[in-house]
């Protein structure tokens, strides 16, 4: 019985382990999905997207109506595991 239990719980956790293999890695455009809203609630956020940061790796990018210290103070400098850039694009207008 207890080799039993044993053989069951290896092979539980082995199971467990290639699951986690087997699991997409997080793309940017999921985590800027997830947090989007939420960014765009701050003060004088105006758009969220994808770009590069200054090391050429992609990047979260916050676009700012203004300057704005202090919701430049607050913002996240990265989302899971993916850096985050801020840039001062001005006022969005619908065309």
């Amino acid at each position: 019985m207890r080799r039993a239990i044993t053989a069951v719980l290896v092979l539980l956790i082995a199971s467990l382990a290639s699951a986690k293999d087997r699991e997409m890695p997080v793309t940017i455009q999921d985590v800027k999905t997830r947090h989007a809203r939420q960014l765009l609630a701050a003060p004088g956020v105006v758009s969220v997207g994808v770009g590069l940061d200054a090391q050429g790796r992609q990047a979260i990018v916050i676009g700012l109506d203004r300057p704005r210290p202090e919701t430049q103070a607050v913002l996240p400098t990265q989302l899971e595991g993916y850096p985050v850039r801020v840039e001062i694009i001005g006022a969005v207008k619908a065309q």
